[in-house]
């Protein structure tokens, strides 16, 4: 009976043993297929090259070429005003009068020193005058010679320039005061635009250099511009330069306000190109990369890009032409990871950005 027992014992301990040792072999098993790296099939293609056509588009707001604020140069009230927000208005055409007491008084007393010093030069000639009086008279009526014209120019507020009327600020009957100018006239033949270009491109941009202009309001209509002025001094905070654009504007269709894209162009240049979807930026910084595979491992190459052109990207420097490119599955991969590699068109998708991974 007792050897029954310990026989029965024997063999639950043999068979307990056995299944632990299957298990454990089972668990290895696992840990090392665990431990084997995951290959993971991505899509690559061969970089190329061709012309690429070297352009820079800025954007910018269309000003009047001269813009002038016009204003009496003393407070007082208006009394007339001859023209409205929109009229064309010639140079040296009035556009309002002010209150009009101190000019008459004043060309009552300019008058007055005429007549007296005309007098007095008639004396002089024959010697009834002397030197003196004849000086004191010149001066007494240039001096209210003077004070007239300065009160008739701001009695009569004259246009400097051929324009636009864009703003006016009071009406006839209106004390004038100096928080606002009565009228704003903006030169409209030609007009200008000013964009900032970056300090790379200093050498480039000329004076009278032919420029593309689009304007939001007009689609895809281009205008003819020029390089009008090109600023000698760089902003040490954006590290840019300003340029101003001119447009003769004939017909007058291109109007102060409008925004405007300003395309300049620099010839061609031979480069490397990969499709737009190859390109990675990575997360929290301006710089972009281009996943590349060599012996079946992946590589990051940080490049600088130039143009998009259609669904392909110029780039700059960072790569080669031949440089076999990630262009499907990169938003999956790390530097270095292995890779079944298969050469194929990039699928139509936008890849995720670069992860934290980036090396």
């Amino acid at each position: 009976m007792k050897s029954n027992i310990i026989r029965t014992f024997a063999l639950a301990a043999i068979c307990l043993a056995g299944a632990l040792t299957v298990s454990c072999k089972s668990e290895k098993k696992t840990e090392e297929k665990a431990d084997q790296p995951k290959v993971i099939g991505v899509t690559i293609k061969a970089a190329t090259s061709k012309d690429v056509d070297q352009i820079e588009i800025f954007t910018g707001t269309v000003e009047g070429f001269n813009v002038n604020n016009i204003s009496p140069q003393a407070p007082g009230r208006i009394e007339r005003i001859f023209v409205e927000v929109g009229d064309h208005v010639g140079r040296g055409q009035r556009l309002a009068q002010m209150e009009a007491t101190n000019l008459t008084a004043a060309k009552l007393q300019m008058e007055n020193n005429k007549l007296e010093f005309e007098r007095t030069k008639q004396l002089f000639d024959i010697g009834g005058a002397s030197q003196s009086e004849y000086d004191s008279r010149k001066m007494a009526y240039e001096v209210s010679l003077n004070s007239y014209n300065n009160l008739a120019a701001n009695t009569y507020l004259i246009s400097p320039i051929s324009g636009v009327v864009t703003a006016r600020n009071y009406d006839a009957g209106d004390m004038y005061s100096a928080a606002m100018p009565l009228y704003t006239v903006q030169q409209i033949r030609p007009v200008k635009i000013k964009v900032n270009a970056p300090e790379s491109l200093y050498g480039k941009i000329k004076k009278g250099q032919k420029v593309d202009v689009k304007l939001d309001v007009y689609g895809d209509e281009v205008f003819e511009g020029r390089v009008h002025l090109v600023y000698p001094s760089l902003s040490a905070a954006s590290r840019t330069f300003p340029v101003e654009i001119s447009i003769a504007n004939s017909n007058e269709r291109v109007r102060p306000g409008m925004f405007a894209r300003v395309t300049f162009t620099y010839g061609v240049e031979h480069n490397v190109i990969v499709p737009d979807v190859a390109v990675v930026k990575q997360m929290g910084s301006g710089d972009h990369y281009v996943y590349t595979v060599v012996d079946n491992k992946v590589v990051f190459n940080k490049v600088k890009l130039g143009r998009l052109v259609g669904t392909e990207y110029e780039i700059k420097s960072g790569l080669s032409e031949g440089e076999m490119v990630i262009v499907e599955g990169q938003n999956r991969v790390v530097n270095g990871q292995q890779v079944n590699a298969t050469v194929g068109e990039p699928a139509s998708f936008v890849p995720d950005n670069l992860s934290e991974k980036t090396k």
